[in-house]
């Protein structure tokens, strides 16, 4: 069939064959862009959901993380604050302990409270190392002056004084000043002033010993003393006066320790030997009781050879009677006397 391109229907139709066939191109066109959008929609709602997860996720790892430091801010401020209070304890224990110098320095400021200071140290190491009854403290002299500890010595050498005082002012300005000529010279003359007064005051004839000693409570003094004054020492030698420190004075009590034992040991050596003469005596006393012991032995051993010797006569006798054997048999010699010897008894000679 041909178409008629002339007539209108023909047209007419063949426009409405066009237009329905572009609607339809334009359904489809629209269908598949409607489906793009759903899709589009879709993975948009999908990722809207992923955000949401991610962010509540992240809200959760900030909670988290805030809290951590939270915990870790806690804990470090407290950790400060035992440490403050730790630095307090120590500003305190610092503080008591700069009141105690300061108190330390007022006693070794003052002389007699300095002599205290000495006597202390002095006492540990004497009733260390002597018997209670081997010294005495503040001990008074028959020219009325004060011993701070009289070691009870016997004759000879005789009671030994310690003086436990000595010069701090000058050796504090020495060693502020080593090398001020005027803190050495200071320093010196007090040493000679105080080892003088120690031979005029402490060293008495026929009372005390021929010597005494000046205790100095301090090794750094005593080495100061060697290292620079050696001509001190040699005076205080010189003037029977023997300077010591803590160590030194151990040394020098111990060996009067082993003096004052050994005289004690002689003082008794008469008892000693009296206590071995009786010892002697009852020895002597022991041997003649076992003398005579050996003596009762010796017969009691006899007595019981008389009996065994009896009883074989018997018992032959017994076999000659069972045997019918009445002829006298020839008695056995008597047994001769065996000499007895005299016990022993040894002496103690001298």
């Amino acid at each position: 069939m041909t178409l008629d391109l002339a007539d209108p229907l023909t047209l007419a139709a063949l426009a409405g064959g066009a237009a329905l066939l572009i609607l339809v191109i334009l359904l489809l066109t629209l269908g598949g862009r409607l489906r793009d959008m759903s899709h589009a929609q879709a993975r948009l709602t999908g990722g809207l959901a992923q955000l949401t997860e991610a962010q509540r996720r992240s809200e959760a790892q900030v909670g988290t993380a805030l809290g951590d430091s939270a915990t870790r801010t806690a804990r470090a401020l407290g950790e400060l604050q035992q440490r403050l209070a730790t630095i307090d304890r120590a500003q305190a224990k610092i503080e008591a302990l700069s009141g105690d110098v300061l108190g330390l320095q007022d006693i070794l400021s003052n002389k007699q409270t300095r002599g205290a200071f000495g006597e202390i140290q002095l006492h540990d190491i004497v009733a260390k190392a002597l018997p209670p009854d081997a010294f005495t403290w503040q001990a008074t002299l028959s020219n009325g002056r004060r011993a701070d500890c009289l070691i009870h010595m016997p004759d000879p050498p005789g009671p030994l004084v310690i003086d436990a005082k000595f010069p701090l002012e000058s050796y504090e300005a020495l060693v502020a000043d080593p090398k001020s000529t005027a803190a050495r010279t200071a320093f010196r003359a007090a040493l000679r002033t105080h080892i003088r007064a120690i031979a005029d005051r402490y060293v008495l004839p026929g009372e005390t010993a021929d010597g005494a000693c000046l205790f100095l409570p301090s090794e750094a003094i005593y080495a100061e003393l060697h290292a620079t004054f050696p001509e001190i020492v040699r005076e205080g030698f010189a003037a029977r006066v023997w300077i010591v420190s803590p160590t030194t004075c151990m040394a020098v009590l111990n060996t009067l320790r082993s003096v004052l034992k050994d005289h004690r040991m002689r003082a008794q050596a008469g008892e000693i030997r009296r206590a071995l003469a009786a010892l002697g005596r009852d020895v002597e006393l022991i041997v003649e009781r076992a003398a005579k012991l050996e003596t009762h032995f010796d017969q009691a051993r006899r007595d019981v050879e008389g009996i065994a010797t009896a009883a074989e006569r018997a018992g032959k006798r017994a076999e000659r009677l069972d045997a019918f054997d009445f002829d006298p048999a020839p008695e056995p010699p008597a047994e001769a006397s065996k000499p007895r010897l005299a016990p022993v008894i040894r002496r103690r000679e001298g």
